[in-house]
C-alpha cells in the first residue's frame, strides 16, 4: 500500500501510495508504522496529495510501550505499513482490570477505546463543547461506564456533580440496578420525589472567607466587620454568665462612647436609643429600672434634657454604666470550637459588632456595615433561608459524611441540583461546597486517602476570575487546580465557553475531552492555553459529529477521536420538540 519515502523533515514524512494495493478506502487520520531493524515509529496521515501521503510523526514503540514525542525520525529505508492490532491496543488501550471503556474509535470501525483509570481520574479533567454537541450525554456515559465496569467495583468513589439544570437525575437514579452495592443521592433546591434531599449548608460551618462570599463582600473594611461578627456570634452562642456580661459590657462601652462624643444632648440621646433598639439585654433596654439613692428611674427617663442642654441624670447614668464595663472580659473568653448558631444569631451579632470600638462614629465602617446588614437581612428573610436552616450542630467531618450517606448506605454519586438557585448564590454555594470538601481532604492523616471528584456543569458560570484574589488572597477553584491532586480532590469541568473559565484553572487541566466547538475565541483560547494541542486537533473540533470528541492528555498515548455511546438511561438534556408543542 505504501511505497518509498520521498522526503523527511522535522515533523512530516512524504510517502508514496500504491493505489492498486489500497487496503483501506480512507487514509485520513490513519496510523502507520515506520519500521526498520532498530526502531518502530508511529505516524498519522494528515494529508493526501495525489499519490503522496503526508504523515506526521507521533512517537516511538519500545517493546510493548509507546513513548510520545518526535525525538527520532524515520530513515529513508524504513518500511511503512498500517498499524497492527497489537500496536493499536497499546495506543488505544484494552479491556484490562484498571482500565475504563471510554467509547469507540471514530477512525477504526468497531475498535474500543480504553483509558487507565488512574491516568484519567487522578488528574483534573475538562469536557468542552458547544450547546448540542453532546456534553451532558458524554459526561453521563463516562460516569455510567465507571459503574458498568465489571472488572472493577468502584464502591468507594465520591463523585459530586454540581448540576445547574437538574439534567443528571434521570441518568443516575437507577445506579443501584448496575450493582446493588451502588447508590445515587440527589440533593436539590427543590425536592419533588420521596428520595430527594433538600439542599442544606450549616451556616455555623462557614469560615470568614465563606461568609465574605455569601454576603458578597468586596473590600477589606467589610472583611473586618464580618470577622468581628463571626467572633461575637461564636461567643454569644454560649448562654452563660460571661456571655451576658460581655453583651452588657459592649452596650455600656458603646453608650459611654456616645456620652463622651462632641454631639449635643439630643444627638447623643438619639444614638443611645438606636443602640438599645439594635442591641438590648435585660440590663440595657428602655424599660430597665435604674436604682438611684432613694429613687428609681426607667432607663429611658434618665435621658431627659434639662434647661442647660444636659442629661439631668448624667451621674446616675455614668455610675450604672461603669458597673458593666470590663475591658479584660472579652480577652479572656475563648471562642467555642463547636458553636451552633443561625442566620438570626448572625444578624444580632452584626448589630453588636457595629457598636464596638472602631465602628461607632467611623463613617466608612458604618456605611460598609449597613450594606452587609441589608444583604444578611435580605438572605435571612428570603426563601433561600431554608438552605442554611440546620437544626443541630454537626462537625465538618460528619457533615461531609452526611452528604455521602443516605439511608445508612454510602452513595458513590452525589448530585447537587442548583436549578432553582439564582446565579450569584449558586456560584457561592459551589465555592463553599468545594472549599469544605477540600478542607476535609486536607485534614486526613493519610494524604489523598479519600478521593473526591467535583464535576462542575456550566463551569464558565462558577470557575471564573472573581474578586476573591483581592479580598481573600485566593480563588478556591484555582487552589484546588494547583493543590487538589496531592490531596485527592480533582476538578472535572464541563463547559461550552472555556474562554470564560479562569486561565489558572485551565492551565492545570491534564486531560481533555473536547466535542464540537466552533466559536473562534474558544478555539483560539484552547490553542493558546494548551501547549500540547496541535493545529490539526483544533481543525478537527469544528467538524465533529454530535457525541464525538477529541480526547487527549495524560490518559491518552495520542490524541484519539472517540465516538461516545449514548448513555442509558440518558440525562434530561434533549432539545425542545417544537413541532410537537406547536401543533394543534
Amino acid at each position: 500500500m505504501f511505497g518509498n519515502i520521498r522526503n523527511i523533515d522535522d515533523v512530516t514524512a512524504m510517502v508514496e501510495i500504491h493505489k492498486e494495493h489500497m487496503v483501506v478506502p480512507n487514509l485520513m487520520n490513519l496510523h502507520v508504522i515506520f519500521e526498520n531493524k532498530d526502531q518502530r515509529l508511529l505516524g498519522e496521515v494528515k494529508k493526501v496529495d495525489g499519490d503522496i501521503a503526508h504523515i506526521d510523526y507521533m512517537g516511538q514503540f519500545v517493546d510493548n510501550r509507546f513513548i510520545p514525542g518526535t525525538i527520532k525520525k524515520p530513515t529513508l529505508d524504513s518500511t511503512v505499513r498500517i498499524i497492527n492490532d497489537e500496536e493499536l491496543n497499546i495506543i488505544m488501550g484494552s479491556n484490562l482490570p484498571g482500565n475504563l471503556y471510554l467509547g469507540k474509535s471514530a477512525i477504526y470501525n468497531g475498535k474500543d477505546v480504553y483509558v487507565d483509570i488512574n491516568d484519567m481520574f487522578s488528574n483534573h479533567l475538562s469536557i468542552f463543547g458547544n450547546t448540542g454537541s453532546g456534553k451532558s450525554c458524554s459526561v453521563a456515559r463516562i460516569i455510567q461506564n465507571i459503574f458498568l465496569n465489571k472488572n472493577f467495583l468502584s464502591f468507594n468513589a465520591n463523585l459530586f456533580i454540581f448540576d445547574a439544570y437538574g439534567e443528571y437525575k434521570t441518568a443516575f437514579k437507577v445506579l443501584n440496578q448496575f450493582n446493588p452495592n451502588y447508590q445515587y443521592k440527589f440533593i436539590t433546591s427543590n425536592p419533588t420525589d420521596a428520595d430527594d434531599v433538600l439542599l442544606k449548608i450549616p451556616v455555623f460551618l462557614l469560615t470568614i472567607d465563606d461568609m465574605c462570599l455569601l454576603l458578597e463582600a468586596d473590600n477589606h473594611h467589610q472583611y473586618t466587620i464580618i470577622e468581628r461578627m463571626l467572633k461575637l456570634t461564636k461567643l454569644f452562642s454560649r448562654d452563660d454568665n460571661d456571655t451576658k456580661k460581655l453583651k452588657n459590657h459592649l452596650i455600656a462601652k458603646a453608650i459611654m462612647s456616645v456620652l463622651f462624643s462632641n454631639q449635643n444632648a439630643a444627638g447623643k440621646k438619639n444614638d443611645i436609643f438606636t443602640i438599645l433598639a439594635d442591641c438590648s439585654t435585660p440590663e440595657f433596654n428602655v424599660n430597665t429600672d435604674i436604682q438611684g439613692i432613694g429613687y428609681t428611674r426607667k432607663f429611658s427617663e434618665c435621658f431627659g434634657i434639662d434647661r442647660n442642654g444636659e442629661f439631668g441624670e448624667s451621674v446616675l447614668i455614668n455610675e450604672y454604666l461603669l458597673k458593666f464595663i470590663d475591658d479584660e472580659l472579652e480577652q479572656h473568653m475563648e471562642e467555642p470550637k463547636d458553636a451552633y448558631y443561625t442566620l438570626d444569631d448572625l444578624e444580632r451579632a452584626l448589630s453588636f459588632t457595629l457598636i464596638g470600638d472602631g465602628f461607632l462614629g467611623n463613617r466608612i465602617m458604618q456605611d460598609n456595615a449597613v450594606i452587609l446588614q441589608v444583604r444578611l437581612h435580605a438572605l435571612n428573610n428570603s426563601s433561600n433561608r431554608k438552605y442554611f436552616d440546620v437544626p443541630n450542630y454537626i462537625t465538618l467531618e460528619n457533615y461531609i459524611s452526611s452528604l455521602i450517606v443516605y439511608n445508612n448506605k454510602r452513595s458513590q454519586i452525589v448530585n447537587i441540583n442548583l436549578e432553582d438557585v439564582d446565579d450569584n448564590l449558586a456560584k457561592t454555594m459551589v465555592k463553599i461546597f468545594s472549599k469544605m470538601i477540600f478542607d476535609f481532604a486536607k485534614s486526613r492523616k493519610e494524604r489523598a486517602a479519600i478521593p473526591f471528584h467535583l464535576f462542575i456543569e456550566e463551569a464558565h458560570r462558577y470557575v471564573v476570575q472573581d474578586n476573591d484574589h483581592f479580598l481573600l488572597g485566593y480563588n478556591i477553584f484555582e487552589r484546588i487546580a494547583k493543590e487538589g491532586r496531592k490531596y485527592g480532590v480533582m476538578l472535572d469541568l464541563v463547559s461550552q465557553r472555556p474562554v470564560e473559565i479562569s486561565e489558572t484553572v485551565i492551565a492545570q487541566m491534564s486531560n481533555f475531552c473536547i466535542l464540537k466547538m466552533t466559536h473562534p475565541r474558544d478555539l483560539d483560547y484552547i490553542n493558546k492555553m494548551l501547549p500540547n494541542i496541535s493545529g490539526d486537533i483544533i481543525e478537527k473540533l469544528t467538524s465533529l459529529q454530535s457525541g464525538t470528541m477529541v480526547a487527549f492528555g495524560n490518559a491518552f498515548k495520542i490524541p484519539v477521536i472517540v465516538k461516545m455511546d449514548m448513555p442509558n438511561p440518558p440525562p434530561y438534556s434533549s432539545n425542545c420538540n417544537v413541532v410537537e408543542r406547536w401543533k394543534a
